[in-house]
């Protein structure tokens, strides 16, 4: 059923979609059950994650790909692996159904969850393949919707990608979740116009005082070059440039010697396009800054692709390093 664009499945419609997978699997799984070449990568007794119904998936799938790869140097393999890799396939066909019909989880959580170097459509992404591993694990014997399952897979995915892709340094592990709570703690206390210290949004995430302080110090180290906003004139480019508006002749003479190292370090890292499109949304030829729509205009472009670009150009300058030690 579409509803709002969606597919949605009822919970029987779940439950018997999962079903069929786990059919396709065992069939699968029978037809090469048998063979000498798999008997100890299918009777393996996996550690840790390997014990879950996903790990026995996926050493399953190696199985298949193992008597598929066999079948060249062994003919009489041939109808049995041809058999089993369809099942798989089918299987395969089935577990994306299922993840796909909860999108909008992914879409949803990405709207909360959107940080500084992973915009929405990034984090979309990662939820897609969250919702791929929860399909993988989903059991359908157990009395839970895959939609309130995948969620957490979901969730899972996503800081995961923030924490290792979505700031200019990696937090520790579990910081991100940690870090999420405190700002809604004090977003709590700000709406409510009651004062607050570091020991009480600590006690609402739960977490130590020492710990909610050094997340926070962390926070403001990695928000310096955040953009206030969309437009050029507001931005925050202490890191790239010095002060336009000094007429100090030493201070010029600075800000050339900027401009230059500048425009060497874009020439190095950003291809054309995006050297375009930073040295107008900054101003760095003729010293006026220009909005995202004026740029897109003269690219014929979308304001939101212009934006894109402006993103993906800035977030590779700041992964190389500081623009000044770069470019000396």
């Amino acid at each position: 059923m579409l509803i709002d664009g969606w597919t949605h499945l009822s919970a029987d419609e779940e439950k018997a979609l999962a079903r069929r997978i786990v059919a396709a699997e065992k069939r699968a799984r029978a037809l090469i059950a048998d063979l000498d070449c798999v008997q100890d990568l299918l009777n393996r007794k996996g550690k840790g994650s390997e014990r879950t119904r996903a790990g026995q998936v996926n050493r399953l799938g190696e199985a298949i790909e193992l008597v598929w790869q066999q079948r060249k140097t062994s003919p009489q393999l041939g109808k049995v692996a041809r058999h089993a890799r369809a099942a798989w396939a089918e299987a395969e066909t089935l577990r994306w159904e299922l993840a796909m019909s909860g999108r909008r989880i992914a879409h949803g959580e990405a709207r909360k969850l959107k940080a500084a170097n992973l915009d929405q459509a990034d984090l979309t992404q990662e939820g897609y393949v969250g919702l791929l591993r929860a399909a993988k694990r989903f059991d359908p014997d157990r009395e839970i919707r895959f939609g309130t399952y995948a969620r957490w897979w979901v969730r899972a995915q996503m800081t995961r990608a923030i924490d290792q892709h979505g700031r200019m340094v990696r937090l520790p592990g579990g910081a991100v979740e940690q870090l999420r709570n405190l700002r809604k703690a004090i977003k709590e206390y700000e709406t409510a116009g009651a004062p607050w210290a570091i020991t009480d949004i600590a006690a609402q995430a739960g977490i130590e005082a020492e710990r909610a302080e050094f997340l926070l110090s962390r926070k403001r180290a990695l928000s310096l070059d955040e953009p206030l906003d969309n437009e050029a004139k507001s931005r925050s480019v202490s890191d790239l440039l010095t002060d336009e508006g000094s007429e100090d002749p030493e201070a010029s003479v600075g800000l050339t010697e900027e401009l230059r190292r500048m425009t060497q370090a874009m020439t190095d890292v950003l291809d054309e396009r995006q050297r375009w499109v930073v040295a107008r949304r900054f101003g760095l030829e003729d010293g006026n800054p220009r909005s995202l729509s004026e740029i897109a205009r003269g690219m014929k472009l979308s304001r939101e692709r212009v934006r894109q670009i402006e993103r993906q150009a800035l977030q590779l300058l700041r992964s190389r390093g500081h623009i000044r030690e770069m470019a000396a």
